[in-house]
């Protein structure tokens, strides 16, 4: 029968080491047994000490990526990475008003763990205006929170204007990843505000480890593929939640420094999760 696996896109930039950005995303659909397609928005030169190129594509090669997928699959989900300038956000933004790729799980790639900028001010503003109101769910970092709320975050009572502010900009459901790089602390607490109204806290043991490439990655990831599973926004975050901790916590060496989250772990997690 045509297209009755379920199918799951990430319009993400490719790291060719692939800790992060797209080979994340594929790593983490594949552990939650859903088929993954990348649709290509730029690619970077790395390895675990760094990016040492960068390589934007098209933004009319980005537009017939969309229209090739969507005339072929029966895409139930989609997540966005790295859009890189104004260009690939406005082609990004244009071709899924176009498409039906289903609910969109944004993780707002604009400043990275360590609060440095990834965007120039007129693509983060466009990115702010265009981007965000398409998004099912937005799962920004603590940075970026700050960043895209415009407002300093102190406490967990910050945490949740910061997502009602995001809200207000267009944002359905809103997860704030908090602070995670401070080898003193001893726990890391996301909040969560749904469509609803409703939030709640969740809350895992802080891991210091060097190996967290791609853990927004594939957060947002199997959000996405918990959605096109056709479960709801609450369960696909909790599940997400747990899947990525267990990925950090027992960790793959893979590189001199900087390496990934381990996904065999996180897969063991959905397998044990689909079983109970």
């Amino acid at each position: 029968m045509i297209n009755q696996q379920i199918q799951v896109v990430t319009i993400a930039g490719h790291d060719c080491d692939g800790s992060a950005g797209m080979p994340a995303d594929l790593h983490a659909f594949f552990a939650d047994h859903v088929y993954g397609m990348g649709l290509l928005t730029a690619t970077v030169s790395g390895n675990s000490y760094g990016i040492d190129a960068a390589q934007v594509m098209p933004p009319d090669f980005i537009e017939q990526q969309f229209r090739t997928l969507n005339a072929d699959f029966k895409i139930k989900a989609a997540k966005t990475g790295m859009l890189a300038n104004d260009d690939v956000i406005n082609v990004v933004a244009d071709q899924y008003l176009q498409v039906n790729f289903g609910p969109l799980v944004v993780d707002p790639v604009i400043i990275t763990k360590h609060g440095n900028m990834l965007l120039k001010q007129s693509a983060y503003e466009l990115f702010r205006k265009r981007i965000i109101p398409l998004a099912t769910v937005i799962t920004p970092n603590f940075f970026e929170a700050e960043r895209m709320a415009e407002m300093r975050i102190h406490n967990k009572e910050d945490m949740l204007s910061a997502a009602k502010e995001l809200q207000r900009l267009g944002a359905k459901n809103v997860v704030i990843k908090g602070q995670h790089n401070n080898p003193k602390q001893k726990g890391v607490y996301d909040l969560v505000l749904l469509s609803d109204g409703s939030h709640f806290l969740m809350d895992e043991p802080f891991i210091n480890t060097l190996h967290v490439n791609g853990t927004g990655d594939t957060f947002s990831a199997i959000i996405a593929a918990e959605l096109a599973k056709g479960n709801s926004v609450k369960d696909a975050v909790y599940t997400a939640n747990i899947a990525v901790h267990s990925a950090i916590t027992n960790g793959i060496e893979v590189g001199h420094k900087f390496g990934p989250i381990n996904h065999w772990a996180a897969q063991s997690v959905l397998i044990g999760k689909k079983q109970h």
